[in-house]
C-alpha cells in the first residue's frame, strides 16, 4: 500500500485543551493501525503563546488571524499531502456563535486537497448563520465525522447534510487494565473515602457549583465522601479572569460547610495519572450546563474505566449513558445530582451492574478500534480523489 501523507489542522500538545489531547491520541492510534499514514500537523496556536511542539508539528496557525488560516490552506495545497484532517470547534476558527466571526472560509478558499472534518460541536436547531457555515464546511468535506449518533441525526435533520457523507466514530479511550478500586485508593492515599470525581479544564458552565451544592445532602448520609475536582483552569479563561471561577467554587464549599469533602487538584493531569484517579473513583460526575454538547472526552474516559456515572443529559451523555450505562440528573439541580449519587451508594449491586454495562460500552470505544475506523475514512477520502 502506498504511503498516505496526512495534513492535520488542530490544536496540539503541549497546548492544554481537550481537542489537542484528542488529536494526539487519535494520530497515535491511526498511525499504529496503519503504518502507511504519516501526519504533518498545522497547530492552531493562541496569540502570544509559545509551545515547544514535537517534530510532527510542521507549521503554526495564529488563532484569530484569517490570513494565517488562508496561508496553511495554500501550504497544504502545494505540499505533498494526500488528505487533510480538520478538527473543528467554533472557538478555534473564530467565535461564530458569539461574534459572528468565522475563519474557516479563509482556509477552505485556499485548500485544494480532500478534506475529512471532525465536528466537535453540532448545535441543534441552529441560527441561520451557523447553519450556513456548517453546511459550507460539510459540502467541502469528503467525510464528516461526529462522535455520537445523535450528532449525525442533527446534521441530517437540522442542517440537511447528505447522510452518506456523515460517519459516526466514537471518541476513543485508552485500553485500561482493570484494577480494584480499593487497591488504587490505597495507592493514592484515598482509602476510607467514597470518591466522587470530575476532571477536565475548569471554566464556567461546567456546573461544578451544582455538584458542590449537592454535597451536604450526600455527606449527611455518607460522611466519608470526597468530591475530587481535578484539573487546572482553562488557559484561555485564566488569561481573562484568572482563577476567579475556582475561587468562587472554594468559597461555595466553605460556605456550605463541605470544605473537607471537596478537594481540588489544580494541575493538568497526564493520561496515566488521570486513569489511576479514575480507577480510584466510585462515582464519576459531569454536571455540565451545555445541553448541545456533542462530545465529552472526560465522560468517554470514565466509560472506558467502567465507572458508575452521573451526568446531566447533554447530547453526548444522553446517548452514551442510555440502556442502563449511567444515570442522568436534571440540569442545574443539586437535588437531582444528590438523588442519583445516593441511588448508587445505597444500592451497591445496582452500581456494580451499571459499571459492567459502562465497561462493555467503553471497550467498543478503545483507541485501536477508533484508529482503524479513522484510517479507513482517510484512505477512502484519498482514493476518491484519485478515482
Amino acid at each position: 500500500m502506498a504511503q498516505l501523507h496526512l495534513g492535520v489542522v488542530s490544536t496540539y500538545p503541549p497546548r492544554e485543551d481537550g481537542i489537542a489531547t484528542y488529536t494526539r491520541d487519535l494520530l497515535e492510534a491511526v498511525c499504529t493501525r496503519d503504518s502507511h499514514i504519516s501526519p504533518q500537523i498545522a497547530a492552531i496556536t493562541d496569540p502570544d503563546a509559545f509551545y515547544a511542539y514535537p517534530r510532527q508539528v510542521h507549521w503554526e496557525i495564529e488563532q484569530g488571524n484569517p490570513d494565517s488560516y488562508a496561508e496553511i490552506g495554500r501550504i497544504f495545497t502545494r505540499a505533498r499531502v494526500d488528505v487533510v484532517s480538520l478538527q473543528h470547534e467554533f472557538g478555534l476558527f473564530g467565535e461564530l456563535p458569539a461574534t459572528g466571526e468565522d475563519h474557516t472560509p479563509a482556509l477552505l478558499e485556499t485548500l485544494h486537497k480532500p478534506l475529512v472534518t471532525t465536528l466537535h460541536t453540532v448545535l441543534p436547531q441552529p441560527r441561520p448563520d451557523i447553519r450556513a457555515a456548517v453546511r459550507t464546511l460539510c459540502a467541502r468535506s469528503a467525510s464528516v465525522i461526529v462522535m455520537a449518533h445523535l450528532g449525525a441525526k442533527i446534521l441530517v435533520e437540522d442542517y440537511e447534510i447528505m447522510r452518506d457523507t456523515v460517519v459516526t466514530i466514537p471518541h476513543g479511550v485508552p485500553v485500561v487494565r482493570p484494577m480494584a478500586t480499593e487497591r488504587m485508593k490505597r495507592t493514592l492515599r484515598l482509602e476510607g473515602r467514597t470518591v466522587i470525581a470530575t476532571f477536565g479544564l475548569l471554566r464556567p458552565h461546567k456546573g461544578l457549583e451544582d455538584a458542590i451544592r449537592a454535597m451536604p445532602t450526600i455527606r449527611d448520609q455518607y460522611p466519608n465522601v470526597l468530591y475530587l475536582i481535578m484539573g487546572e483552569t482553562h488557559p484561555q479563561v485564566r488569561k481573562v479572569e484568572g482563577e476567579r471561577y475556582r475561587a468562587e467554587l472554594v468559597a461555595l464549599a466553605r460556605q456550605l460547610g463541605v470544605s473537607r469533602q471537596v478537594r481540588f487538584l489544580n494541575q493538568y493531569l497526564e493520561q496515566q495519572t488521570l486513569i489511576r484517579y479514575l480507577q480510584a473513583t466510585d462515582i464519576y460526575l459531569t454536571p455540565y450546563h451545555d445541553r448541545s454538547q456533542i462530545t465529552s472526552g472526560t465522560l468517554a474516559y470514565a466509560l472506558g474505566c467502567g465507572r458508575a456515572i452521573v451526568s446531566t443529559p447533554y447530547i453526548y451523555a444522553s446517548e452514551a449513558l442510555a440502556e442502563g450505562r449511567g444515570l442522568l440528573a436534571e440540569f442545574e439541580s443539586p437535588e437531582s445530582i444528590a438523588r442519583c449519587v445516593l441511588l448508587y451508594l445505597d444500592n451497591p449491586e445496582f452500581r456494580a451492574q451499571t459499571q459492567e454495562r459502562a465497561l462493555e460500552y467503553g471497550r467498543m470505544m478503545a483507541w485501536p478500534s477508533v484508529g482503524l475506523q479513522y484510517a479507513e475514512a482517510l484512505q477512502r477520502a484519498a482514493r476518491r480523489e484519485h478515482a
